[in-house]
């Protein structure tokens, strides 16, 4: 709880394109830096959720737009309208309008510029703002445990050259388990300018809800569900090849799944599956069961290092978006979980990495992965607002 000492005022700009897992890590610093005192406004990009918790911070919306594909390249608004230059000169407006009542003391932005780079439409103007403002805020990129490996040397140029107009990048990692500088060549770079806040969870797992729900089941999840679909569809049929075809396999669905797609799997499920939709109490459920099987998302995977005892990922990956893919190869080397690599989903496949989980070590016998990103990066904006 703040004691009732303003620290600071915050601006936070956040996109989220296809999922939202983006969106659920920057409420989950919102909430921690509004609990640490500061005064935050949360600008989000991307479509509306509703049952958002953002603690004490304020949520300002943006004309929505999302990525218009799953490959993630090009841009529209939620009805799949291309964007065009009205469309983004009003939404840069709107930002710009936004920063300019708010005042801040940081420009705190998710992932730019070392990603969100369809957004420089936007995002160069609120730089070039920031910078012209007297006294300047601190400008700060908060970004996670791996970038994109496919950016072009070009593109990396470029995200180097912009991040000169910025004071630091806050890397929400632990380096004793995936350091930046391994998907990112341009490291030596920014590492002046780099601190490392350990992991963000949006549940602390020494403070996760104890009971027996879930317990001994296989909870097999897929985010918010835009590109989960066939990640469900393959457990339902593994699960009878499996040495774990006796539990209860819980299936939860992410609010993207279209209905037409939840009454196919509703439909598909035999006795010993449950399909319902993605619940509140999913720590607990993560907890509780044998085995996770899931996506690689950073939320998920976090959520699972901190919570789990053995664990399948099966990773999105396009040849663009190499994120989850180098996440769960970095785990799977060290043993911690088993992988089913993008592009290799079957239902063999998943029942052959289930039962490499199931006789390989539990997660828990690993040393514990520093989650207190929350609290550090709290810490380090106090650091640099402090006289």
């Amino acid at each position: 709880m703040t004691d009732g000492t303003m620290t600071g005022r915050v601006f936070f700009y956040v996109q989220h394109l296809l999922g939202i897992g983006h969106l659920r890590r920057a409420a989950t610093l919102a909430r921690a830096l509004a609990e640490g005192g500061f005064d935050v406004a949360l600008v989000s990009g991307g479509a509306p959720v509703a049952g958002l918790d953002l603690g004490g911070a304020r949520l300002h919306q943006l004309p929505p737009v999302r990525a218009a594909d799953a490959r993630l390249k090009d841009l529209s608004q939620l009805d799949g309208t291309p964007l065009d230059e009205a469309f983004r000169a009003a939404r840069t407006q709107r930002l710009l309008d936004l920063f300019e009542a708010e005042q801040p003391d940081v420009l705190l932005t998710e992932q730019f510029p070392f990603g969100r780079t369809q957004l420089r439409f936007e995002l160069m103007p609120l730089l070039e703002a920031a910078q012209n403002r007297d006294p300047a805020p601190w400008i700060v990129s908060s970004v996670r445990d791996v970038l994109r490996r496919s950016a072009s040397p070009a593109r990396i140029d470029e995200m180097v050259a912009t991040f000169e107009a910025f004071d630091a990048v806050l890397v929400h990692a632990d380096p004793a388990l995936v350091r930046l500088d391994d998907s990112f060549p341009a490291w030596p770079d920014i590492q002046d300018r780099a601190l490392y806040t350990g992991y963000v969870a949006e549940t602390d797992p020494a403070r996760a809800p104890q009971g027996s729900v879930g317990k001994g089941e296989v909870i097999v999840s897929a985010g918010g569900g835009a590109v989960g679909l066939p990640l469900l569809q393959a457990a339902i049929a593994a699960r009878p090849m499996t040495g774990l075809a006796d539990r209860k396999w819980r299936l939860l669905i992410g609010p993207n799944v279209p209905a037409a797609d939840q009454a196919a799997l509703l439909s598909a499920a035999r006795d010993g599956i449950v399909v319902e939709p993605a619940r509140a109490d999913f720590p607990s459920l993560l907890r509780n069961a044998a085995l996770s099987i899931s996506q690689a998302g950073y939320n998920t995977v976090v959520e699972t290092l901190g919570l789990a005892d053995r664990a399948v990922l099966v990773p999105f990956g396009t040849a663009r978006e190499t994120e989850q893919a180098d996440r769960a190869r970095v785990l799977g080397e060290r043993g911690m979980v088993a992988v089913v690599p993008p592009d290799t989903l079957t239902a063999e496949n998943l029942a052959a990495a289930v039962k490499r989980a199931w006789s390989g070590p539990s997660i828990r016998s690993f040393p514990p992965v520093d989650t207190n990103g929350g609290p550090a990066t709290v810490a380090a904006l106090k650091q640099m607002l402090s006289p």
